[in-house]
């Protein structure tokens, strides 16, 4: 009987309705006790456990739930606690773990940043002057946990010593080789200790080895794991990589290590193996299910990649799994009941896409015939989708007919700013905000209401205009100088779009963890996308006509819609994200119509979405710069752009940045302000810029001198008259009397600095 198994990467752990979602802000809010949110996080977790036992997974992860981030769980089991939240060594409590990702008091959160090309956030780990130390050994507990209360002789999944230094900042390049004998022995024990309680497989995940490292980082993997097969010969180790094929695949291949997993859905694994073959001593562990995206798998063409993959492994040394974690993807849809049925077929969130690895194990280990009942039924779905695609013949004629002067403004920027200082008449460092004000639980309510046919279409517009009218008030007051109609119309800024736009599809369940609890949802694109009526209009002429002041026109922009979509992978995405652009450009030359001055196109998403492999930067970076000024490039030139980034490596896309022609950009930095602040110290920026002078994604209110600094630093490269003050991001998650406080502290701030400036310039 063939060995090959059943294997999964790792399971959402938000819960199928978000109860891990509403446990941790319950908890927050001190609504429930410490040990309520451990009894009912370990409900999730051990029921997320049972379904992957249920479905028949042979290789089922444990330890890849968490509280918050699975990189802050690591840098929890060794101890690494920033000095700022007074650590005094031992297992780190359940507030402290907390005040890492979100900041407590004086103690500003860590830094937060994307992990890889995904939209999840990880926390990253600062080391400093750091003593590891295995202070709790959490893969242990979880394998403990499911072997005793599931029967379950789990994977326990541990992120690897290489990928979790080269994501950990506080440390200077000279000092990785040391760093990495420090974590040896640590990880060692880790391994030992497992071993000791039974297991026989741990994932350890080095998706740092899916980009492209140097030749120290390479060698010292090969240190590392030569140690644990010589310390812990009992350990079955897989190797597991990720998103894109493995960067130095010849080397890497070839560590003593029981098992390598590669990708077989994004990047060139396939090819690989052509070029390179397999060493013929290990386990194949093949990631076949797109653990990214939520439309079903082709059985067949799997089945065929499946069959191809084996000519290069005996059958006992072959394991077949989801691509990555399906931390990725929604839980499940079961519960979708008002999306289109067709649709629906189409469609596989974690659950599904556990049943697609078991019934592609069967098939290979039985033959196609074994699972033709599945295949038909999957093909009939298939081709009821693709029966049901939206063509728009007028759009692809307009992609069809594009060029690069479409995407050209007609007034360069230092003749445009002119014209736009002279309309707007803003005062030295204007403050702003990003746009989103906080979603309230009675805001949430009466949407759902709303939808739900509760109230009318007028009960619930007057109710938005409400709240328009209250916060429009409240910007004026603390003294705000461009303000925003604060998005109360809005679930989601993407998700928003989706519902407006043709070609896109939207479920009620597909929630995916974006960062700590804030869950998204991504909306689904498998038809021509184009605009049909306007979107955003009625909301930002109501609030400009309550105010002298400018209000902005609030967009989200081609590249991140696309990025935070689920496209079906049948549509090329770069004609897809220049459909988007062509719809928003509709969009923006409506608010231009309509007299709003200022309009933001968000692009939070651009840097994440820079493939892993640097051979394939510039196509990507050419084509979201172009699709960008595509949707920007129809406005007058007294008519202000701006655009919004999230957390990112800056350094990668400055030029990228530079190329979007956008005449103002804020980023959201205030977590590693000084460290973006030096790629404008190494680059010339010529166009106006706002560096986020406090983080929206903590609840501590920051102090006047602790925003004058930020500011002040800034100004040490950039030009007051370049510079904007505003927060690091949108409001939409903080409270009502948080934001308030953080944004009279920022603008008695901002008036503080102007002040010294003004005196400084006589």
């Amino acid at each position: 009987m063939s060995k090959i198994k059943s294997s999964n990467l790792g399971y959402p752990r938000i819960g199928e309705n978000r109860e891990w979602k509403r446990a941790l802000e319950a908890y927050w809010n001190g609504n429930i006790s410490e040990n309520e949110l451990i009894e009912k996080t370990d409900e999730i977790r051990l029921n997320n456990l049972k379904k992957q036992k249920d479905e028949g997974i042979d290789l089922i992860p444990v330890g890849d739930f968490s509280l918050y981030d699975h990189v802050l769980d690591t840098s929890a089991t060794f101890g690494i606690v920033p000095n700022r939240y007074n650590y005094s060594g031992g297992k780190v409590d359940t507030d402290t773990y907390f005040a890492i990702a979100r900041g407590v008091d004086d103690a500003v959160a860590s830094e937060m940043t994307k992990w890889f090309n995904t939209n999840y956030h990880y926390i990253v780990p600062e080391l400093n002057d750091a003593t590891p130390d295995l202070v709790e050994n959490r893969a242990l507990h979880y394998y403990k946990e499911a072997k005793e209360k599931l029967g379950i002789d789990g994977k326990p999944i541990i992120l690897g010593p290489i990928t979790y230094l080269k994501l950990s900042k506080g440390y200077q390049e000279a000092e990785f080789s040391q760093l990495v004998n420090t974590f040896l022995p640590l990880y060692v024990q880790i391994l030992q200790e497992l071993a000791d309680a039974g297991a026989t497989w741990v994932q350890i995940d080095e998706p740092i080895f899916s980009s492209r490292v140097d030749e120290e980082v390479i060698e010292a993997a090969e240190k590392v794991y030569q140690a644990f097969a010589n310390e812990v010969p009992r350990i079955n180790i897989i190797f597991q990589t990720y998103f894109e094929k493995l960067f130095a695949y010849e080397r890497i291949s070839k560590l003593p290590v029981k098992a390598i997993g590669l990708d077989f859905v994004h990047g060139d694994s396939l090819e690989l193996l052509k070029t390179y073959g397999f060493p013929k001593d290990k386990v194949l562990a093949a990631g076949i299910v797109d653990g990214r995206n939520v439309w079903r798998a082709s059985l067949e063409d799997k089945l065929t990649i499946l069959e191809t993959i084996k000519q290069f492994v005996h059958e006992d040394q072959l394991i077949i799994q989801p691509s990555s974690s399906l931390l990725h993807v929604p839980v499940t849809k079961t519960l979708e009941g008002k999306i289109d049925s067709v649709i629906l077929g189409g469609l596989s969130f974690a659950d599904e896409k556990l049943q697609e690895v078991v019934t592609l194990t069967k098939g290979l280990k039985e033959g196609r015939a074994s699972i033709q009942g599945e295949i038909n039924e999957l093909k009939n779905a298939l081709n009821n989708l693709q029966a049901t695609y939206r063509s728009n013949d007028v759009v692809r004629k307009e992609i069809t007919n594009l060029t690069e002067k479409d995407s050209k403004r007609n007034t360069p920027f230092a003749e445009r700013i002119k014209l736009q200082e002279e309309r707007l008449q803003l005062p030295l460092l204007p403050t702003t905000t990003i746009g989103s004000l906080p979603q309230t639980p009675e805001v949430r309510s009466t949407r759902t209401k709303w939808r739900k046919g509760e109230i009318t279409d007028l009960d619930y517009e007057q109710f938005v205009n409400d709240n328009i009218n209250r916060w429009i008030a409240i910007q004026e007051e603390i003294g705000i100088d461009v303000l925003v109609h604060g998005e109360f119309e809005r679930n989601d800024m993407v998700e928003y779009f989706g519902e407006k736009f043709n070609g896109f599809s939207v479920t009620e369940y597909g929630w995916v963890q974006s960062y700590g609890s804030r869950c998204v949802k991504p909306p689904l694109i498998f038809g021509d996308v184009s605009w049909e009526k306007p979107i955003t209009v009625k909301e930002s002429v109501y609030a400009q006509s309550l105010t002298h002041r400018p209000v902005k026109g609030m967009l989200t922009g081609p590249v991140t819609i696309l990025n935070w979509s689920f496209v079906h992978d049948t549509k090329p995405r770069y004609e897809i994200m220049k459909q988007i652009a062509l719809a928003l450009r509709k969009e923006i030359e409506a608010l231009e119509e309509n007299n709003i001055k200022i309009i933001q196109v968000d692009e939070p998403a651009l840097r994440e979405g820079l493939p892993l492999d640097a051979d394939k930067w510039d196509e990507y970076l050419e084509e979201a710069a172009y699709v960008f000024r595509l949707a920007t490039a129809t406005v007058a030139a007294d008519t202000q752009i701006h655009t919004h980034m999230c957390y990112s490596n800056f350094e990668d896309i400055f030029d990228c940045i530079d190329a979007l022609d956008a005449d103002v950009i804020s980023i959201e930095t205030s977590r590693s302000h000084g460290e973006l602040v030096s790629t404008f110290e190494e680059n010339t920026y010529t166009k106006e810029i706002g560096l986020g002078v406090y983080d929206i994604h903590s609840p501590r209110i920051p102090s006047v001198e602790e925003l004058k600094q930020n500011i002040n630093r800034a100004l040490k490269t950039i030009s007051p008259k370049q510079f904007w003050v505003n927060p690091d991001c949108g409001l939409k998650t903080r409270k009502e009397d948080e934001t308030i406080a953080a944004l009279k502290v920022m603008v008695e701030a901002a008036k503080a600095v102007r002040k010294d400036q003004l005196a400084t310039q006589k």
